[in-house]
Parts: C-alpha cells; structure tokens; sequence
C-alpha cells in the first residue's frame, strides 16, 4: 500500500456518494450499505488516507460476512475472508452461483470490464454487525467494494503494474509523535538458595 496523501473525510463522502449515489435506480443498489460503514469509520477512526494498492493488498483485504444480496448461498462466513478466498470459493462453486445468488453474480458480471472506482476500507475493522465475528480484523477491511475487488480478481484486471485506489479510515498520522514505549519488565531471576 502506498499512500498519496491525507485526506478529510468530507472529501472521502462526497466521492463516495458521486460514485455509488443510495438513490440510484437498479435493482441491485445496496449502496446505503456502504455510506453506512464510512459513516461508522469515520466515528470510531477518522484518520482517512488516499492510497494506491497493489494486486497483493487488494487480495489480502478481509471482507466481512455476505449472503449475496438476499441470495441462498453465502459467500463469506461471519467469520470473514480474503479476496483471494472468496475467489477460490467463487471458483469452487462455479456456474451454479449465478442461479443461487443472482443479485450478486450480475454485480461481479458487470465489474469484468467497468473502469477501475477506488474501494473504501479500514485499519482495522469496524465494529457493525457484519464485522463483529472477523477472525482477522486489525489489517486492510473493506468497507465498500466487495463485489468489485473480487471480480478484478475473478476476471483476471489485477495484473502487473495494476494499482488501485483506495480510501482508508485509521491510517495513523505520520506526523504525530511515536507513542512512548513502556521499559521491559526485568526478567532476570533472582539467584535461589538451592
């Protein structure tokens, strides 16, 4: 992950709600969802950055549990897993998908060849219901993009030299002072009588 620069989280809703507007008209809108988690990050960590990932941090993100849009089929347990996961599990489960998780799979289907749109993600994981049983919550989390991250991976746009923009919430401000470090407890031992 390389981070671009700081950013206030004003500029971070308003190009997410450019992009991914809660009034849009398709059948397959759940952004609500994710103006709800950036709203959520921004209460409990604030400290957005703009950064530009690579194929390994994309795949490597944690996601949260996901039915699939009222689908019958979860994608990712409570739980949670990696992009790289729910690919492989994608694969493993193949046509069938479409048919069981219909929503989700016509937005997977339109992310093989739409332009690239920055994700939006935390360090670590915010606390919402869906998040609340992550095995792995202190990396990179999404918090909108789920179905795009996997279909880059899915459909092979993740190649050499691909970057990605991002958002992140709780990146730590290079400028603040290190926290103070606390001396190590002595853990030599007193010589015994024996």
């Amino acid at each position: 992950m390389r981070i671009l620069d700081r950013i206030d989280f004003d500029t971070v809703l308003g190009r997410y709600r450019r992009d991914h507007p809660v009034d849009r008209e398709h059948e397959d809108n759940s952004n609500s969802d994710g103006d709800a988690h950036l709203l959520t990050a921004e209460g409990m960590f604030g400290g957005w950055g703009r950064v530009l990932l690579d194929r390994a941090d994309v795949l490597d993100t944690v996601l949260p549990w996901h039915l699939g849009e009222g689908g019958e089929l979860e994608l990712v347990p409570a739980t949670g897993m990696t992009v790289a996961e729910a690919v492989v599990r994608l694969r493993g489960i193949g046509g069938g998908y479409n048919g069981l998780n219909p929503s989700c799979a016509r937005k997977l289907r339109r992310q093989a060849e739409a332009p690239f749109t920055p994700v939006f993600l935390s360090v670590p994981a915010i606390g919402s219901t869906d998040y609340q049983g992550l095995l792995r919550a202190d990396g990179l989390t999404h918090l909108d993009g789920l179905h795009r991250m996997i279909a880059w991976e899915l459909y092979g746009r993740l190649g050499p030299g691909v970057e990605i923009e991002a958002y992140v919430a709780g990146l730590p401000d290079p400028a603040a002072p290190a926290p103070a470090h606390a001396p190590a407890p002595d853990r030599r031992r007193e010589p015994s009588d024996t």
